[in-house]
């Protein structure tokens, strides 16, 4: 068993071999459960990867579709609206 301090911060340091055994890196992002009698840290889950296809079903649009070159039109018209004084 081992000890670690907390940081007038809140910080905690997980020892070295804990974190290489879980492949945990910096930036890397915790759960913390509070178990009543102390707490338990598990890594959080990434986004599960997904395509197009599989997502673009909950996208309800009605009406034509759009062209290519009516996409980058309106790309382009929003991009000089939010960007029109950086000339």
């Amino acid at each position: 068993m081992e000890s670690t301090k907390l940081s007038s911060k809140g910080q905690v340091i997980i020892p070295k071999h804990i974190r290489s055994s879980y492949h945990w890196e910096a930036g890397q992002e915790l759960i913390v459960i509070d178990t009543g009698d102390g707490i338990l840290l598990k890594q959080k889950a990434p986004f599960v990867k997904t395509s197009l296809a599989e997502v673009a079903g909950c996208l309800k649009y009605e009406g034509h579709a759009k062209t290519i070159d009516e996409m980058n039109d309106a790309i382009a018209k929003g991009l000089n609206a939010q960007f029109h004084d950086c000339n």
